[in-house]
């Protein structure tokens, strides 16, 4: 069989390259999956928890290596849990007819992140923020940074439509079959609306606010997402981020943290 080199410890053949050159590709691939959500992190410490197994493996350490072998053998049930919306995600495009098609959202060519797109106009998110606050009309509108938020598109009605002051006030127009619910942003796009958040669980959250602004901090804590709410009942403007809640803030503070996160440098 070929083999690269042999040392006195270590023989290495063309299929072990091979193979660490597959498992760092799917690796990359699940990474360009779920960044920009709130499982990057439980992601790190798999990988990191996997690398020290290997590491104590490698010197004998046998009781760390047993403790940390049975955490790691039990620990993929937990793995299909936490990553149900990835998988199943990952699972529809692999079953597609489009997923060996050049230029097709393949596994292998996919567009997951958002980095080639334009910076998102915030003139008439602004325009809209501040008018609707004056007639203390609710909203809730996700402008979504690296990570798309295909899960939440789904489950709400698809738009796809330029950003326009008048089209944010028709969908939150209280008779609006679409105001319930949430406008989720990607660059210049509104790409849906009515859809449905997370709501935060958060214990700490201010007890005058309801459930539209437990959804904004909800997704910023699943995603990298920025969420702007106005409420009803006091026409005030909030912004949630990193599930974080900004609570009555002025429209001038909103446009320098729009600017700041979103604007065309």
């Amino acid at each position: 069989m070929l083999q690269l080199f042999i040392t006195g410890f270590i023989t290495i053949r063309w299929l072990d390259v091979i193979d660490v050159l597959l498992v760092a590709f799917l690796l990359y691939q699940l990474y360009n999956l779920i960044k920009g959500t709130g499982t990057i992190n439980i992601f790190i410490g798999i990988i990191a928890i996997y690398l020290l197994w290997y590491l104590v493996k490698a010197f004998e350490m046998e009781l760390l290596s047993e403790i940390l072998g049975q955490f790691i053998s039990v620990g993929m049930i937990a793995l299909i849990i936490v990553f149900q919306q990835e998988i199943r995600q990952f699972l529809k495009i692999l079953g597609s007819q489009n997923f060996f098609k050049k230029g097709s959202k393949s596994f292998f060519n996919i567009k997951w992140q958002m980095n080639q797109l334009e910076g998102t106009d915030i003139e008439p998110i602004l325009s809209a923020c501040e008018s609707m606050a004056a007639s203390k009309t609710g909203a809730l509108i996700v402008i979504a940074r690296k990570n798309e938020l295909k899960p939440y598109i789904e489950t709400g009605e698809l738009i796809n439509s330029n950003i326009s002051k008048q089209l944010l006030e028709t969908i939150f127009f209280k008779n609006s079959p679409l105001h319930d619910g949430a406008v989720i942003i990607i660059g210049n796009k509104i790409k849906a609306a009515r859809c449905v958040l997370p709501v935060s669980e958060k214990i700490d959250i201010p007890s005058h606010v309801g459930l539209r602004h437990r959804a904004a901090i909800g997704i910023t804590e699943e995603s990298d997402a920025l969420t702007i709410v106005v409420s009803e009942q006091r026409g005030e403007i909030s912004v949630a981020e990193s599930g974080n809640l900004m609570v009555n803030i002025k429209i001038q503070k909103l446009k320098e943290i729009l600017v700041k996160e979103f604007q065309n440098k």
